[in-house]
């Protein structure tokens, strides 16, 4: 696949460097690019061979030559400089997490639809190959009954309460930035989005979530258990598990590889599929299809099909629900 439409960039940070490798790797370029910093859009641009580069980076909001814009700034920016892409009826892919909160998002669908544009979070493991053979196999039946989901996710990060892990200004805490990989997860294999949640939660100094757990069931009986760190390594590892088998997936939010290890004799069987360096290349190529997709006529289930916005939803309620829980809001929802 080559790209076939023309895409701006908001934002040059470590995802916006990817997209460009990732647009290479298509065979093509971003067409522009924005940044609150003027100096570093330039440098960008310069790096990649990209064309065009705005004074006002919301230029690209109503560049008619743009047809899908990547925003990748921090998370307490998403919903506004989305909704007012949306507005303009451009096609957004955001990075995670897509907003703050529920309302946030559901605001966002509604322009979506209202303005005829597709909307996508950036969640790499909707779109990765691994996880598609893995929910085949699930739904299959080989593995039998799905009954258990264990998560991990640990990150050592400095303790630097200035940083945006720990910078509430910043919209920073574990739940927002590594929480929505381990309940995409979750969601991704779950038979229906969970309807019971206890969570227990550690604060850093600055009030944001620096550790977090989540207890979750859904109607079918299926539970799930999160563990969510800033300042603890832990492995990343999704562990499945059947009544015939469980599944582990290790650095799973960009996921190539998986084992299942089998009860019966406990033999064990490796499944690969895709590759972890080419992540964003497979969110560009469904961020594309779907927005070809829409401009034939299709409706919300086939678009649904490629962006799984009903997932992205679950797993912002979820989010909200258990910040509610704990009484923590970000400067933007006082």
């Amino acid at each position: 696949m080559t790209i076939q439409y023309n895409w701006a960039t908001y934002g040059v940070g470590v995802i916006g460097h990817q997209l460009a490798e990732a647009m290479q790797t298509l065979g093509g370029s971003l067409y522009s690019v924005g940044n609150r910093t003027h100096e570093k859009a330039v440098a960008f641009a310069e790096q990649y061979g990209i064309g065009k580069v705005y004074d006002n980076p919301e230029d690209m909001f109503t560049d008619p030559s743009v047809d899908i814009i990547y925003i990748s700034t921090p998370h307490n920016t998403h919903s506004a400089l989305l909704c007012k892409a949306l507005q303009a009826g451009k096609h957004v892919l955001c990075e995670k997490s897509i907003t703050l909160n529920s309302a946030e998002l559901d605001e966002a669908c509604a322009l979506a639809r209202e303005h005829h544009a597709v909307l996508m979070e950036a969640m790499t493991l909707y779109h990765m190959p691994i996880y598609r053979q893995l929910k085949d196999l699930l739904e299959s039946g080989k593995l039998g009954r799905l009954n258990l989901i264990t998560m991990n996710f640990g990150s050592y990060k400095e303790w630097n309460m200035q940083n945006r892990f720990f910078n509430r200004s910043l919209a920073g805490g574990a739940m927002l930035d590594i929480g929505v990989y381990a309940l995409s997860f979750v969601r991704w294999f779950l038979s229906s989005a969970p309807d019971q949640l206890l969570t227990q939660v550690r604060f850093a100094p600055t009030g944001v979530d620096e550790q977090a757990s989540l207890l979750l069931k859904n109607k079918e009986e299926q539970m799930a258990t999160v563990l969510l760190s800033l300042h603890s390594k832990q492995p990343k590892r999704g562990t499945i598990s059947c009544d015939k088998a469980y599944v582990e997936v290790f650095e799973y939010p960009r996921g190539d590889e998986a084992v299942i290890t089998w009860t019966e004799d406990g033999h064990k069987e490796v499944i690969r599929a895709g590759k972890a360096a080419d992540a964003l290349a497979y969110e560009v190529q469904d961020m594309e299809k779907a927005v070809t997709l829409l401009r034939q006529g299709a409706g919300p289930e086939a678009l649904n099909a490629i962006t799984h916005m009903d997932y992205t939803q679950d797993v912002m309620q979820l989010m909200t629900r258990a910040r509610k829980e704990w009484g923590m809001r970000y400067p933007e929802e006082e």
